[in-house]
């Protein structure tokens, strides 16, 4: 393994991809950042580094807002273990159930308090419910697909490595109607090297110029796909309806949820993603020494 054992640390980088990928990948939970994509791809934003407890899991320490939190993917890496992390580090993030379940009791028996990441909890959908659209719930949503279908020469097709200058075009054009960089950076070299991360996505064209694409993978085992990046020209009406319940209807069927992430606290992201009725989250947890 490449991945130095704990305390040492090694900078997130994509040599470490045959490391991690495959146990990242039989994670029960479906965690979106819980994928070798998603770790590299922000590495730079949170200066990801990564550590190994033999038999145990993943040590993922990174930076936010200028505090440092550590993750644990795989499983809860053991008292002493956790003492040192809290001792250089000023939370835990992105704890999920299966992690969390089996050593509640323990945890708060070493003095650490868990509380619920409400703002990080993934929005899960049925992926036959973004895909039909059927029922009164959805009657808006399937007006404008509907209303961009009738007013549209439209196509889709699968997202190629041929397709790549296409979608920077979209992507630059996005970047340039929001005025604000936003995950350009990432959603960049996702698109640059997304055969080579296992990413699958889809090209949306409207009277033959690139409209949209999104772009994401598979999780949970492969029950899951979650979407990492969507991004559509905002002149066309009803873009992004169209291209959520497009790619939800192409995707294989045994995906049964999609993950659609977390809205992060921001209120309108959050009603939007209600909207779309989730039929459930991937909560997530966050830990603190007391």
């Amino acid at each position: 393994m490449i991945v130095p054992n704990f305390p040492d640390f090694a900078p997130m980088s994509f040599e470490l991809k045959p490391d991690m990928h495959p146990r990242l990948s039989m994670t029960p939970d479906g965690v979106s950042e819980y994928t070798f994509s998603n770790l590299y791809l922000f590495r730079e934003r949170y200066n990801y580094r990564v550590s190994w407890v033999p038999d145990k899991t993943f040590i993922i320490s990174g930076e936010r807002e200028g505090k440092k939190f550590f993750m644990t993917p795989c499983a809860v890496p053991g008292h002493g273990v956790l003492t040192e992390l809290f001792n250089t580090h000023d939370y835990w993030k992105g704890i999920s159930d299966s992690v969390l379940d089996p050593q509640r009791i323990h945890l708060e028996q070493w003095g650490i308090e868990v509380t619920e990441d409400r703002d990080n909890f993934d929005y899960l959908y049925l992926r036959t419910d973004l895909a039909e659209l059927s029922g009164k719930k959805y009657h808006k949503k399937r007006n404008l697909v509907n209303a961009f279908i009738n007013s549209y020469k439209y196509e889709e097709r699968p997202l190629t490595r041929e397709l790549v200058p296409q979608a920077l075009e979209v992507l630059d054009r996005w970047r340039a109607d929001k005025g604000t960089d936003g995950d350009y950076t990432a959603a960049k070299e996702a698109l640059e090297l997304f055969e080579d991360l296992n990413m699958r996505g889809a090209m949306y064209y409207v009277d033959g110029k690139p409209a949209g694409w999104c772009l994401g993978e598979s999780l949970a085992k492969g029950r899951m796909f979650a979407i990492h990046f969507e991004k559509g020209i905002d002149e066309y009406k009803g873009i992004y309806q169209f291209i959520n319940q497009a790619f939800a209807a192409a995707l294989p069927r045994y995906y049964t949820h999609i993950n659609r992430e977390q809205d992060l606290g921001e209120e309108g992201l959050r009603q939007a993603k209600m909207t779309y009725r989730p039929s459930g989250f991937v909560r997530k947890y966050l830990g603190k020494r007391l």
